[in-house]
């Protein structure tokens, strides 16, 4: 698994030019875009200024705000020329995603103030063919990207979305353009980058569906591992995280994350929960480490960070694990994270709480 992105942008922002093109004779500025308040004009601005937005993002590294600039047509441009802006901020989106290293992060609000360039490019597609859709209904023309674009975009930033038979259906459903039998009509949404969070020596990167899927099938998840790959009970967590996404039970946030070393982006384990909050708030956690990473403290800093992420919540008051009586390096990882023994009915583990 080793796609930016780059190449779903590109193919992405070229059939939905392709299909408007086949309407530049009509008037743009006097169509609405379907549901839209806007005209087709209005809204092909709009893609391209968010295809632009997203690269300046992402070239920078924005990290708390926006960048201060604005994108505009200049007055007279007709419709043919309107699609070739959509094309060149199409390409430099494209550009940006190939050009980021894989642990570039820019500054988006929804939902964690950040995204990477895989969330990037998969904003940027959903902008160009959702709203390409809402221009084709408008203008009488037929639209519908790939499936496997659709995928692309459901797998990075719709984790919390049950995949259907159609992704393309599926897509339209998730952002309220669409009707799928036995589903709810969806009336408001956000899409959802993934949570990231950083200790002194590691970076700990919620796992998406894509990345799930790719673990639990043998893949590397797009990272370069300390030792050439992840431990079983990596690719365990990451399939239980892929499983909760295809019955549509996945909250991110209560799922897998990777342990990126910062100083060399290698991936050197991997800690999640095993669900979200019981009603009681407690929350139990589980971690792994390849072989050349054990005896450095990854883990324990690693736990220290996300169980303290977890206990600022209102909805977390405890953090359990389990280990294994004979598992002594464990206990101890436990132990310096500040969790205390508890006594459990189960007699086959040690119990350990940390309490906010």
């Amino acid at each position: 698994m080793r796609e930016s992105g780059g190449d779903q942008v590109q193919a992405a922002v070229a059939g939905a030019v392709a299909a408007l093109r086949t309407a530049t004779d009509q008037d743009w500025s006097a169509t609405r875009a379907g549901g839209l308040d806007w005209n087709v004009r209005e809204t092909a601005a709009h893609v391209a200024g968010c295809l632009v937005a997203y690269a300046g993002q992402l070239a920078v590294r924005a990290t708390d705000s926006y960048v201060p600039f604005d994108h505009g047509l200049e007055e007279g441009t007709d419709n043919d020329g309107t699609l070739r802006v959509v094309e060149a901020m199409g390409a430099l989106l494209a550009a940006a995603v190939r050009a980021a290293p894989r642990d570039a992060r820019g500054y988006h609000p929804y939902p964690h103030r950040s995204a990477d360039r895989e969330g990037f490019a998969a904003m940027g597609i959903t902008e160009a063919v959702l709203h390409t859709y809402d221009m084709a209904g408008g203008l009488g023309v037929a639209y519908a990207p790939s499936a496997g674009i659709c995928s692309y975009v459901l797998t990075r930033i719709f984790p919390h979305v049950r995949p259907g038979a159609d992704p393309w259906e599926t897509l339209l459903w998730a952002t309220g353009r669409g009707d799928l039998p036995g589903r709810p009509r969806v009336t408001a949404w956000k899409w959802c980058n993934n949570l990231v969070l950083t200790t002194e020596r590691l970076t700990l990167e919620g796992v998406t569906p894509a990345v799930a899927g790719d673990l639990s099938l043998g893949g590397d998840g797009g990272h370069a591992w300390l030792g050439g790959g992840p431990v079983d009970g990596t690719r365990e967590g990451a399939g239980m995280v892929a499983k909760a996404y295809e019955a549509g039970v996945l909250r991110p946030e209560w799922g897998m994350y990777t342990l990126v070393r910062r100083t060399d982006d290698l991936a050197v384990g991997a800690m999640g929960w095993h669900g979200p909050p019981d009603e009681d708030g407690r929350v139990e956690i589980g971690y792994d480490l390849v072989e050349p990473a054990r005896g450095h403290g990854y883990a324990t800093e690693a736990l220290r960070a996300l169980s303290a992420w977890a206990l600022a919540r209102e909805d977390v008051t405890a953090v359990f694990a389990r280990t294994e009586p004979g598992n002594t390096p464990s206990r101890r990882v436990l132990e310096r994270a500040g969790f205390v023994r508890v006594r459990t009915d189960d007699e086959e583990w040690l119990a350990y709480e940390l309490r906010g």
